[in-house]
């Protein structure tokens, strides 16, 4: 892994992951030269995670206990397989899935983005994509100079993958439904970790999603509901 020196990340608000993973404030700044040292994996880790962070969510700290306990499972099984099988570096390659429920602005984009930051300053080397539904779908639409299904497999290989509102299309077609179900039965299958925000309460999920879906998501994710007003209209 290349070294990265702590200066790349001067300015970021690293402090609220930092204290939550039970680290002081300067533990990432550790300039030991040490490619394989946790604190240079986490400088490589959120240096090319925070790019697929939006302006909007680059100061985002997870709440939810729930998230907390998952990211904590996510590591101790990197840490596992990385004395398993003695690499250098601990990296998360399975673990389980988050399903975050509730209607629009409660926060689960929020929840999920600082999410995304905590577990890459854990230590741990945790490689994200990132993507809502609709933008998942508009990629993959056959168009001419454009190979889909290599498209599709960065997202369905991904070792971390967000998927930000899923099943918001009203009127569910075959080709989204074709795509819902080969991503998810695929992470499924190889026990992928996949945080994924949906704003459908429970009884419409099959309604959007079909069986098929809704029983793996069932299956692999710890279903997690949250309640509360619409934060963006109070802002406004």
């Amino acid at each position: 892994m290349q070294y990265i020196p702590p200066s790349t990340l001067r300015g970021q608000d690293l402090a609220p992951l930092l204290a939550a993973r039970g680290h002081a404030p300067d533990w990432i700044q550790l300039h030991d030269w040490d490619p394989h040292s946790p604190q240079n994996v986490a400088r490589n880790t959120y240096a090319e995670n925070s790019a697929k962070i939006p302006f909007h969510y680059r100061s985002a700290v997870p709440s939810l206990p729930e998230l907390r306990a998952w990211i904590d499972t996510l590591v101790a099984d990197a840490k596992v397989m990385q004395a398993e099988r003695k690499g250098p570096i601990a990296s998360v390659i399975h673990g389980p899935s988050l399903l975050l429920l509730g209607q629009t602005g409660v926060g689960k984009t929020h929840e999920a983005y600082g999410a995304m930051r905590e577990l890459s300053v854990s230590g741990v080397y945790a490689q994200w994509q990132v993507t809502t539904a609709a933008d998942l779908y508009a990629a993959l639409r056959p168009r001419h100079g454009i190979d889909s299904e290599a498209e599709f497999r960065k997202y369905r290989d991904a070792r971390l993958l967000l998927v930000d509102d899923l099943g918001t299309e009203r009127k569910p077609t075959e080709f989204t439904e074709e795509i819902n179900f080969r991503l998810i039965n695929h992470r499924y299958e190889h026990h992928l970790p996949t945080l994924i925000t949906s704003n459908l309460r429970p009884k419409e999920l099959t309604e959007r999603l079909g069986d098929r879906v809704v029983g793996r998501l069932a299956e692999m994710c710890q279903r997690i509901p949250m309640e509360g007003t619409d934060r963006r209209r109070k802002a406004a």
